[in-house]
């Protein structure tokens, strides 16, 4: 249980990365109101919850109805966690966990940005819907190991929202720099356990053999 909370945790702090988010939201928000950013962190938050849960509670099924196995799962998505650790080591941007340019431009230019691009693609985007469908079915039906990653996975939006309302003073203090260098240590880990994730596919698929 130890060890699916620890993999849950780094996985979630990686895709969703609490203080990049809050480095986006803070740029966003420069002339906003407090109140109406507390507002919007909190929709935001609680609107990404909703998106991630259900990906956790139906990804999966939804999966085996299309005729997609496990192993499948496992390599698919160790692919796509491989690429967004690669491209946060690199501190590039595809839009895997964060807003690419051109949302950041159609962002900018509305009043209230807690469904996009705070809820998604910021918090529930494609890397970590993909994680959390992962992680889901790494736990083979066990209930109290799906709750731990359901757990898990609200302690890092909770985190994030508390990021989100302390986003000024965070972007004053780590400056790019620190920033950065949080996003490529969190991007090693990532890579790893990506890289786990795309042998226990290939080992459960039988492609070469036990």
């Amino acid at each position: 249980m130890n060890e699916t909370a620890a993999i849950a945790l780094a996985t979630f702090f990686a895709t969703i990365s609490p203080l990049n988010v809050a480095a986006v939201f803070a740029s966003l928000t420069t002339n906003t109101a407090q109140s109406f950013r507390r507002a919007m962190a909190i929709r935001g938050a609680l609107i990404a919850a909703g998106i991630l849960i259900v990906f956790a509670l139906v990804g999966e099924t939804l999966l085996t109805s299309l005729g997609i196995s496990l192993a499948a799962l496992r390599t698919s998505g160790g692919i796509l966690l491989l690429l967004i650790g690669i491209e946060m080591v690199f501190v590039r941007s595809s839009g895997g966990t964060s807003t690419t340019v051109d949302e950041e431009q159609e962002a900018a230019g509305k009043h209230d940005i807690s469904v996009f691009p705070l809820a998604t693609p910021m918090m529930a985007g494609p890397g970590t819907m993909g994680a959390v469908i992962l992680l889901m079915a790494n736990t083979q039906g066990d209930i109290g190991l799906q709750a731990i990653v359901i757990g898990s996975l609200l302690v890092v939006i909770l985190v994030t929202f508390m990021a989100l309302l302390l986003a000024t003073q965070i972007q004053k203090i780590l400056g790019v720099t620190g920033m950065q260098v949080i996003s490529r240590v969190m991007g090693v880990l990532l890579s790893a356990l990506a890289v786990q994730f795309i042998f226990d596919g290939i080992k459960q698929s039988g492609l070469f053999g036990s």
